[in-house]
């Protein structure tokens, strides 16, 4: 089943093609990563699907449903795309109460889903008693990705995720993910740069640059190859791809 469906999707910004994609969907419990470099347009795609900018032409439908025309399709989406997600002036707990609030949690619940992140949160974000914006970058990454995960969506969609984790954050941010999908089902569709982490968890994968997606790939060590091959400058994707 499609759960995301996009056709036809066109942003310009100051005359300047942004995004190009004809068509792009994604099935109910798929794993997509999505790559490429600074400027290819991975988070205005993201932007694009959550309805927070209007394209230029096109449409992105999340369960059938146009995210133009209506609002309960966000009742499955959960995203975690920078800071400005987050409410710097609350508490942590305060923060993941209310999240949960509109979810229709209660505290306990909230309480018992957010104990079961103390190893990922390394005893040094619940029980803080300081402001979100006071933590560090890698802790308020960890906040905005937990906030998430508390809600259990059916689709999870994370821009640059290891951003400013340390290494055993990262490794231990897979095993949660990889948790999520086989035992919620849940979609997960992410950003990142950090090919390594990518293809230890994710089952397909997107390249995208200037706006489009030039390449998607099954996850496999030719993929791994063509990707590095394609990061280190080694001639045209095309080209690299044309060697296997």
């Amino acid at each position: 089943m499609k759960v995301i469906e996009i056709s036809n999707l066109l942003k310009f910004y100051s005359g300047k093609k942004v995004l190009d994609l004809p068509n792009l969907s994604l099935n109910q419990g798929s794993f997509v990563a999505l790559t490429g470099n600074n400027g290819a347009g991975k988070t205005t795609l993201f932007r694009s699907i959550l309805d927070l900018i209007l394209p230029d032409e096109g449409q992105v439908k999340i369960n059938g449903q146009n995210v133009r025309d209506d609002d309960t399709w966000k009742e499955n989406v959960a995203a975690y795309l920078d800071e400005s997600f987050l409410i710097g002036y609350l508490r942590v707990e305060e923060y993941f109460h209310f999240i949960g609030g509109l979810k229709m949690l209660s505290r306990m619940e909230i309480d018992e889903r957010i104990n079961g992140f103390s190893i990922f949160f390394n005893n040094e974000i619940l029980g803080q008693k300081k402001y979100i914006r006071d933590f560090s970058k890698g802790n308020k990454m960890k906040i905005g990705i937990v906030s998430c995960l508390l809600q259990e969506p059916s689709i999870l969609i994370l821009d640059e995720p290891y951003s400013h984790l340390d290494p055993s954050s990262r490794i231990m941010l897979n095993a949660i993910l990889k948790y999520y999908n086989k035992n919620f089902n849940t979609t997960i569709f992410l950003s990142s740069h950090d090919i390594t982490h990518v293809m230890e968890i994710s089952q397909r994968i997107l390249l995208m640059e200037s706006g489009g997606i030039i390449r998607e790939m099954e996850n496999s060590e030719e993929s791994l190859l063509l990707l590095r091959s394609y990061f280190n400058g080694e001639g045209s994707i095309n080209d690299t791809y044309n060697q296997f």
